[in-house]
């Protein structure tokens, strides 16, 4: 199951996600997202878990708790046809 963690201090590592979900079960990926261009966190990241059970008790105990002075949001990724898009202008 993957999910999206967000709202994360530019601080966090990969080690640090591993570490907080693997309390929860088996970790398959991590993937924070960074600036391609300066390699900094954009905030968010990607946690990818082996059991179903597993990542639906992380996302219920761990969306709002607090992670290096920032509450995290964490939930189920979407899939990408449920997503936003966003709006074209006409330029």
């Amino acid at each position: 199951m993957n999910i999206y963690v967000g709202n994360l201090s530019y601080g966090v590592t990969d080690e640090d996600l591993q570490q907080l979900f693997t309390e929860y079960g088996t970790v398959v990926n991590v993937n924070l997202i960074k600036d391609r261009d300066t390699g900094n966190s954009k905030g968010f990241g990607f946690i990818e878990m082996e059991n179903q059970a597993s990542a639906e008790k992380a996302i219920k105990e761990l969306d709002g708790n607090l992670l290096k002075g920032r509450n995290i949001k964490v939930n189920q990724t979407r899939p990408k046809n449920d997503r936003a898009k966003p709006k074209r202008r006409g330029w």
